[in-house]
């Protein structure tokens, strides 16, 4: 998935692992228990041409933190732009606030274990994989 992804943008993927905000290390440290199950989690990965927060190959899986600046409108309309684009290379897109990382870390973690369980799970009637 690294594909398209140019010199620049491992640069500044680069630059954020090494500068995690304090709710991305919350959260790093939680997904990278989940190895122990088989789900690799990379931060800051490059993807196409985005940067993912954190990336998990074997799911397709971006998840984003973010901070007080996503709620400028601006911004706002960007992220959904975002998301609806990586939606359409098939990847799914779990987005949570620092807030919810600092203050409900038990609540995050069950969301993305439900997003885990219903990504690894074989499709019903054997319609293929969600990317379609």
């Amino acid at each position: 998935m690294y594909s398209g992804a140019k010199p620049e943008i491992f640069r500044l993927a680069n630059y954020h692992r090494k500068n995690l905000t304090d709710a991305e290390k919350i959260l790093w440290n939680c997904l990278r228990k989940f190895r122990n199950e088989g789900f690799v989690f990379r931060k800051q990965h490059p993807v196409v041409f985005f940067i993912a927060d954190f990336y998990c190959h074997k799911l397709i899986l971006f998840i984003e933190v973010d901070g007080d600046y996503h709620l400028e409108l601006s911004q706002y309309c960007y992220d959904e732009n975002r998301s609806a684009e990586l939606e359409r290379y098939g990847i799914k897109v779990l987005r949570f606030k620092n807030e919810e990382i600092i203050n409900r870390i038990d609540k995050v973690l069950s969301e993305i274990k439900n997003s885990i369980g219903q990504l690894s799970s074989p499709s019903p009637l054997g319609e293929g994989d969600r990317r379609g």
